[in-house]
C-alpha cells in the first residue's frame, strides 16, 4: 500500500497524468510508493453541456468555477482516501508560501487532496466548506493550479522514503536545515582552468562536511539572508557555524 495518496481536483487530468509519469515522481507510482488520482469536476455536472463556470456575482471579468460540480468532485475524492490523515488544499494566490518546512509536515498524512483553480477563481463558500488550507507558490498569478500541484507532489514525493535512489538526498536538498545547498562539482577534475575544490578530493569526511555547511551558510547569506533567521540547527552545526562566521 502506498504511504501518500495525491487526489488532484482539476479541468485538465491529462496535464497531471501525463507530467506525473517521469522522474522520481514517476518511478514512485510504478514502485506503489505514491498513488495519484485525478478528478474531473466535468464528471459531476448536471447539464449536457458540462458546465463548470458561471459569471460573477456583481460583474466584472472572467468566469468563477462553479459550487456543486467542483464540490461533488472534491467529496468524492475525500471519500477515496484516509479521512484521519487527509488534507485538502486549494492552490491559490493568497494562500500559504510553500516551504520546505510545510513539506516536511505534510508527509505525515496519508492522503492529499490538491485542487486545481482556474479561470477567476472558485465560489468563497466552497472554499469556506471543503478547503482546509490555501497554499502559494509565490506572489504571482499563474493561469491554473495544475502547474502548482505538480510542484507539490514533486516535492512531497522526494521525502517519501524510498523515492530517492539514497534517502540523504532529500535530507541535504536546499531548506532541509534551514540553509541553501552548497555548490557541487563532478567530473573532470579541471575545466577552463578551474579545478575542484580540494577539500572534496581529500577523502576526509569531517572537513568535507565543515566545508559543505560552510559553504552553505555563505550561500544563504549572499542569495538569502532573510533565512538566516530561521534556522533550525543541531548544537553541532550552529557550533560549527559559530566557528566559520567567526573565521569569515
Amino acid at each position: 500500500m502506498a504511504s501518500m495518496r495525491f487526489d488532484v481536483v482539476t479541468l485538465f487530468p491529462e496535464m497531471i497524468q501525463q507530467a506525473s509519469g517521469f522522474g522520481i515522481v514517476g518511478r514512485a507510482i510504478d514502485n506503489q510508493l505514491v498513488d495519484l488520482v485525478t478528478w474531473n469536476p466535468r464528471d459531476f455536472t448536471e447539464d449536457r453541456h458540462r458546465t463548470v463556470d458561471a459569471r460573477p456575482y456583481g460583474g466584472g471579468p472572467g468566469m468563477v468555477m462553479m459550487y456543486q460540480p467542483l464540490q461533488d468532485a472534491i467529496i468524492n475524492a475525500k471519500k477515496a482516501g484516509d479521512s484521519k490523515a487527509r488534507k485538502v488544499v486549494y492552490l491559490s494566490p493568497q494562500g500559504r508560501p510553500l516551504t520546505q518546512d510545510l513539506l516536511v509536515k505534510t508527509c505525515e498524512l496519508t492522503q492529499l487532496v490538491l485542487v486545481a483553480g482556474r479561470y477567476e477563481g472558485i465560489d468563497e463558500r466552497l472554499i469556506e466548506a471543503e478547503i482546509d488550507e490555501e497554499w502559494s507558490l509565490g506572489d504571482y498569478v499563474i493561469s491554473g493550479g495544475e502547474l502548482a500541484a505538480l510542484v507539490v507532489i514533486d516535492a512531497v514525493t522526494r521525502l517519501v522514503p524510498g523515492a530517492l535512489g539514497a534517502q540523504e538526498s532529500a535530507q541535504q536538498d536546499s531548506y532541509m536545515n534551514g540553509l541553501l545547498d552548497c555548490p557541487h562539482y563532478t567530473r573532470p577534475e579541471l575545466i577552463d582552468g578551474k579545478s575542484v575544490p580540494s577539500v572534496l578530493l581529500s577523502g576526509n569526511h569531517a572537513e568535507i562536511a565543515r566545508w559543505r555547511l560552510q559553504q552553505s551558510w555563505k550561500n544563504t547569506r549572499s542569495k538569502r539572508p532573510d533565512l538566516l533567521n530561521e534556522m533550525a540547527l543541531s548544537d553541532e552545526q550552529a557550533a560549527l557555524l559559530k566557528e566559520i562566521k567567526t573565521k569569515s
